[in-house]
């Protein structure tokens, strides 16, 4: 409905599917935020000079997908062995480093239900899409700004509740908030309130991501040692950006 778009204002934010197709008509670029786990693995692929193409499902087509276009497939974290990629972070820090099977084929297709299938569907629609998270939240921020967009959307891409109904994640407010914070122009209440969000956790960010609802969640199923990768704010001056298929360095 006309009335969600915060058509208004320059900066726009909303969550999930449902919510990047209300606010991105008209906008000239669309970031995605999905801090656990797929912007901030994506981000450190791509800092590593992996292509990565998001894919929604990780399903006998993703494997198809990947074997077109002679890319790695990540796998489930609970499936990984040691010389394969997941969506962990780490995974695809040491596969793209000492000989791993990214530095060989450095092409990863990187299925997620809620980041990549934001992308995925943002790009058929037609939208730029950039991908962020804290680690690169100002790098795509400051670029953006250099592009002089009359209107940005921001989605917080949210994780899944038992259902597959949509649970805002408060880390993708924060990561979005990081991004809206550094961009220039009118921002809508939604946007002005993730900016708001991130200001309350900007110098203590690595131990609310240990303490908010996800990362409790990773830390459970013992794979809390990705959460520091996710709090490594402002250390990648790398923008991804959706090229056709296939996210790569701006």
């Amino acid at each position: 409905m006309e009335v969600y778009r915060q058509a208004d204002f320059q900066i726009r934010f909303d969550w999930g599917l449902t919510g990047a197709a209300a606010i991105s008509p008209g906008a000239d670029m669309t970031v995605v935020v999905d801090v656990l786990s797929f912007t901030t693995t994506l981000s450190v692929a791509v800092d590593s000079g992996v292509e990565v193409f998001p894919y929604r499902f990780r399903d006998a087509s993703a494997a198809a997908f990947a074997a077109a276009r002679s890319a790695v497939l990540a796998v489930g974290r609970s499936e990984r062995k040691d010389t394969e990629v997941s969506l962990s972070p780490m995974s695809v820090r040491y596969a793209a480093t000492s000989g791993g099977v990214l530095t060989a084929t450095p092409r990863l297709v990187l299925p997620s239900p809620n980041g990549s299938a934001i992308s995925r569907q943002l790009a058929e629609r037609g939208s730029t899409v950039v991908a962020a998270c804290l680690r690169n939240a100002s790098a795509v921020a400051n670029w953006i700004n250099l592009q002089k967009p009359a209107v940005v959307a921001v989605v917080a891409a949210g994780e899944r509740w038992p259902g597959d109904t949509l649970r805002p994640a408060v880390e993708d407010l924060w990561g979005a908030g990081a991004v809206i914070a550094g961009l220039t122009g009118s921002r809508s209440p939604e946007a002005g309130a993730a900016a708001a969000a991130y200001a309350a956790v900007a110098g203590a960010v690595g131990p609310a991501l240990l303490a908010c609802g996800s990362g409790r969640e990773l830390a459970a199923l013992g794979w809390g040692d990705e959460l520091p990768v996710a709090a490594e704010t402002e250390t990648s001056s790398i923008v991804p950006i959706l090229v056709g298929e296939s996210f790569r360095a701006a």
